[in-house]
């Protein structure tokens, strides 16, 4: 076979990356690297933790997911140029040499980076969501031989409202005068300040996601420039190897604490649909778009940016339902091995009985446990591990409980417009999703590359899941039993007068 349309679009180029060490960025460079002959990968990456820049680069290829890339392409890492950078700074922190060789050499620009946090400090989430964009948008339009630029939003950048198209829509801050008003303000200010600034938006991440996407209708005029709109993404489906995950981001932290036998309630309304994406075909899509968007022979102006809503509940929807009864099915043949009780799981979409439950299945078992460890002189662990998952499932509540509905119309002219080697080689129709199958690869993924528990333990892991099993069910015969004869003597008492 010859080159396809997209391949002969990347191969010989080279592009810059911010948000490579994500988990997005990472399935990007690696499909990059697998399925076109792209020159160079400039990833931008800042210095972490003590780690410097080149320390960091060689922990994202220690990843299980590079292995097949690995042996296709031993020498790839010739391709890997790190870039020291972060994307909060101005001018992104790059030298003066770097800058003049990204201008002069890159073709195609993938902008990922972003605090994900959805509670983060508005300051900050500001900073590196929409000054970084900024950034990227300015250095972008020296670049000489430039082909396409993809901005990586999210398909909940506009969550306030109940349709979501593939346009722009208008936002009420001005992205210079917000970042003049918000340098005047100390951390305490911005705090009390941030909830009347979020007005409609339920978060921080909403927020700045689509002030980025206004400063782009505003200064992307002249740019071969895009937005790629992605939904809830979770592991891979097919590609480099099914079931891949390495974050706790939305459902799959919730997934890994029920598999754990810690998260035993939920607020979710189950009839809503799960706008669930896998992140294999997401990249396929997003490798799609820019070259979409560097094709196209339009005019560039902010009426002709291409965005691209990337999501499931338009062609393959699932509900949140079906979402947790499948994975609660697979999730029983793969459990941990240091599970603490049985899955189970009590959804509610009331706040009342959400705050029972929470009660009655959380903290109530907590308690004992926890004085427990404090009289044999050990550190009370439980209830403080509570406090994180309630703060966790609070800041996610609000995309459990509410759907939208999404217009798709560009993403799937997209794939109308590949060929038929281009749509067996960047599979970004999402319509082809077996979810059952899908889901299946999960719930494995989730165990065996999230929380490290192999394939050499599930023997073990079963037969201790099915002996918690029968304590389980003694356990709840037990406390019935209990309140059987307790609920026959306090009606004897109340017949006795």
């Amino acid at each position: 076979m010859g080159e396809t349309d997209v391949q002969k679009f990347y191969n010989g180029a080279t592009v810059f990356l911010t948000g490579g060490t994500g988990f997005l960025g990472k399935m990007l460079i690696e499909k990059l690297l697998r399925s076109t002959d792209v020159k160079i990968i400039y990833i931008l990456i800042r210095e972490k933790k003590g780690k410097n820049v080149d320390s960091r680069v060689e922990g994202i290829f220690e990843d299980v997911m590079f292995d097949v890339l690995k042996k296709k392409l031993p020498k790839f890492r010739q391709k890997i140029w790190p870039i020291a950078g972060d994307c909060s700074i101005s001018g992104l922190g790059i030298t003066l040499e770097d800058r003049k060789k990204i201008i002069s050499t890159t073709n195609i620009v993938f902008h990922l980076a972003a605090t994900v946090k959805l509670d983060e400090n508005l300051k900050q989430a500001f900073y590196i969501n929409v000054n970084g964009t900024n950034e990227i948008v300015l250095l972008s339009k020296q670049m000489k031989d430039l082909k396409s630029v993809i901005y990586v939003s999210t398909a909940y950048s506009n969550c306030h409202l109940k349709a979501i198209d593939e346009k722009f829509y208008d936002h009420p801050n001005d992205y210079e005068e917000f970042g003049v008003f918000l340098e005047k303000l100390n951390d305490k200010e911005t705090e009390i300040i941030t909830p009347r600034i979020l007005q409609k938006w339920p978060n921080t991440y909403s927020f700045t996601k689509a002030m980025a996407e206004s400063l782009i209708k505003k200064t992307g005029h002249g740019l071969p420039i895009g937005i790629f709109r992605p939904s809830i993404v979770i592991s891979t489906y097919k590609e480099p190897i099914s079931g891949w995950i390495d974050n706790m981001y939305g459902p799959t932290g919730a997934m890994a604490q029920i598999q754990f036998g810690l998260l035993r309630t939920l607020k979710v309304n189950d009839s809503m649909l799960a706008d669930l994406i896998p992140v294999d075909t997401c990249v396929a899509g997003l490798i799609a778009a820019a070259w979409d968007v560097g094709t196209e022979k339009t005019e560039r102006t902010s009426k002709n940016i291409s965005i691209y809503n990337y999501v499931s509940s338009v062609e393959n929807p699932i509900t949140w339902k079906d979402f947790y009864f499948i994975c609660r099915l697979h999730g029983l043949q793969y459990p941990l091995l240091k599970t603490l009780w049985i899955p189970y799981m009590i959804n509610t979409n009331s706040e009342i009985l959400y705050k029972i439950y929470t009660f009655l299945f959380h903290l109530l078992p907590a308690l004992p446990v926890d004085l427990f460890a404090i009289i044999t002189g050990n550190k009370p662990r439980l209830l403080k591990t509570y406090r994180k998952i309630h703060k966790f499932i609070d800041a996610t509540d609000f995309f459990r409980r509410r759907e939208w509905t999404f217009s798709n119309e560009k993403t799937k002219q997209l794939y109308a417009k590949l060929s038929p080697e281009d749509k067996a080689l960047f599979p970004l129709n999402i319509e082809q999703v077996n979810w059952f199958i899908f889901l299946n690869d999960y719930m494995k993924g989730v165990r065996k590359y999230l929380l490290k528990d192999f394939d050499n333990t599930l023997k073990d892991a079963l037969t201790r899941a099915n002996r918690l099993y029968w304590i389980d069910a003694i356990v709840r015969k037990v406390i019935l039993g209990a309140f059987i004869i307790f609920a026959w003597n306090l009606i004897l008492k109340m017949f006795s007068y």
